[in-house]
């Protein structure tokens, strides 16, 4: 199966002429021979652009493809204008199948015998057809009365070429791992594996429904970003049902400022929904191309965008948000001497990396960029550097933060093409310094002990007993100092057991919302710690 995909992916690249695109040096003259030998492999688009022949080719070999196309599209910066104009059609207009299979998949789904059981209409014309599903238009009858709302529906068939394309990756990665030198430290076949749940995730619209849920009430009653209702009870793993929204495409630029956009504004919320997803939820829309964000038509003048399509999200472990949030601001305040060496602490480096050498190759890369406006920057430029830096102080790849990295990609394409002007960094820093003083200040505190409280609860009828039978072992043990230490010491646990109690009885007190004994509590635990801590002196 995998050498049958892998002739139909070459056949589709000479069919299209891709190889064309390839720099000139990469022409030998045997290569050259070998693509005249190979008569029956012609390429049948010459009177299509570059850019029409590339998204075409992407979209004949599939989903994983088409993924790769909307991603390249977002990249203004590293491709030519004709080209990256061409992949936005990747976003939202993928060749559709037909809306009466599409009719008959909701129908044996939602077990209806037939489409008018639910919905009061249902357009068979397709509102937008992506990679892996197609959405309609439709009107479902609720107890409220009729509702307008879209219907996502997987195409047919579609599981089996996508395992196929998942396959094949996954040999080159193990060749590409064991052929290059720097197999280990880029680590594809982790990156793969990746990407193969990723992808396959996006096929079960029931995850794409609760992700949508918890994406939805993250942001309920925010500003900045709307995501709209979903109907679960007429969502399966193949069909999903969710409320049509009318925006203006994140993309359309001229629609946009036409109607008085606060195109700024809008940028810097961009930042700002993606770094509150990311450090205050742990839970980030992550495919953020412009297909799938839009803006509301209301109230221009404080823009609020509009995501759907959560097939993808990432998600962040503590530590790594907290190591993502040091580095952020350690580039921000450039203190690479930080950054080195919190990828050192990491492991991301290896330990024996001389931390001056690093500190220096990384104030190399980065230096640059700063004080710039975004049309300024060339982030393809860095990324380059960057990745030659890494290969010089052998950084291992993370697979666990790609997805991570690829919505970067995104917000900062958007942010390049609304407002060019914007400084990502100086957007960003504010906040993420807000975030880690939250993590690291008394109500980081505060709000880990009332995370713990139930524990706490559960545990406090044992806390006599316990420090009965503490003194009773204190009791019974051998003196190998002079009883006054002893004494001091015995008195220091007990206030400090003491002061512990009433803490936890000032939370509780807190829960039941009774203010008068949770704040006498809590000041009778500060005095005995207090006590406890001056007792140790």
């Amino acid at each position: 199966m995998s050498i049958a995909r892998l002739y139909q992916i070459g056949k589709t690249f000479l069919n299209y002429g891709l190889d064309e695109l390839l720099p000139q040096q990469l022409h030998p003259w045997y290569a050259k021979l070998l693509r005249k030998s190979l008569f029956w492999l012609p390429n049948k688009h010459q009177d299509k652009s570059a850019g029409a022949r590339l998204r075409l080719a992407l979209q004949t070999l599939g989903p994983v493809w088409v993924k790769f196309g909307q991603m390249l599209s977002t990249r203004r910066d590293l491709l030519p204008h004709d080209m990256a104009q061409e992949l936005a059609q990747l976003q939202d207009n993928v060749e559709p199948f037909d809306g009466g299979e599409a009719q008959k998949l909701i129908e044996q789904a939602l077990d209806l015998t037939h489409i008018s059981t639910l919905f009061e209409h249902f357009e068979q014309q397709p509102l937008a057809s992506a990679s892996i599903a197609q959405v309609h238009t439709a009107q479902l009858q609720t107890e409220h009365g009729l509702k307008d709302v879209v219907v996502k529906v997987i195409r047919p068939d579609i599981e089996k070429q996508i395992l196929a394309d998942l396959s094949l990756m996954e040999q080159f990665a193990k060749i590409l791992a064991w052929l290059v030198s720097e197999g280990r430290r880029l680590r594809p076949v982790e990156v793969v594996r990746e990407y193969r749940k990723t992808l396959l995730d996006e096929l079960d619209l029931m995850r794409e429904g609760a992700n949508a849920i918890q994406l939805r009430r993250n942001f309920e009653g925010s500003e900045a970003l709307y995501i709209p209702e979903v109907y679960s009870e007429f969502s399966r793993q193949n069909v999903l049902v969710m409320e049509r929204i009318y925006g203006i495409p994140v993309s359309d630029t001229d629609t946009l400022e036409a109607q008085g956009t606060d195109m700024k504004l809008l940028a810097e919320r961009g930042v700002e929904v993606f770094f509150t997803q990311v450090f205050r939820d742990s839970f980030f829309h992550a495919d953020m191309h412009p297909g799938n964000i839009f803006v509301s038509y209301e109230h221009p003048d404080n823009p609020q965008y509009i995501g759907i399509d959560c097939g993808i999200v990432g998600t962040l472990n503590r530590e790594d948000k907290r190591y993502l949030a040091e580095n952020f601001i350690a580039f921000f305040n450039r203190d690479y001497r930080q950054v080195a060496q919190l990828h050192v602490d990491s492991g991301w480096v290896p330990a024996d990396t001389c931390v001056e050498e690093f500190e220096f190759a990384i104030r190399t890369v980065c230096e640059p960029i700063f004080n710039k406006p975004l049309a300024e920057i060339s982030f393809g430029h860095v990324l380059v550097n960057l990745f030659n830096t890494a290969r010089r102080f052998n950084m291992e790849v993370q697979p666990q933060l790609v997805l991570l990295q690829k919505t970067l990609l995104y917000v900062e394409g958007l942010g390049r093409q609304l407002y060019p002007q914007l400084d990502l960094w100086k957007t960003a820093k504010p906040f993420l310094e807000h975030w880690v003083k939250e993590q690291v200040g008394p109500m980081a505190v505060a709000k880990k002990l009332y995370q713990n409280l139930p524990f706490w609860a559960e545990k406090m009828p044992e806390l006599p007993d316990l420090i009965y039978q503490n003194l009773k072992r204190q009791h019974h043990r051998p003196q190998v100092a002079s009883p006054s230490f002893n004494k001091q010491t015995m008195q220091s646990i007990l206030l400090g057991m003491a002061a512990s109690t009433f803490a936890i009885i000032a939370g509780l007190c807190f829960i039941a919302e009774l203010s008068g004994a949770s704040l006498g509590s809590a000041v009778l635990a500060s005095l005995l710690f207090v006590c406890a801590w001056r007792k140790t002196g």
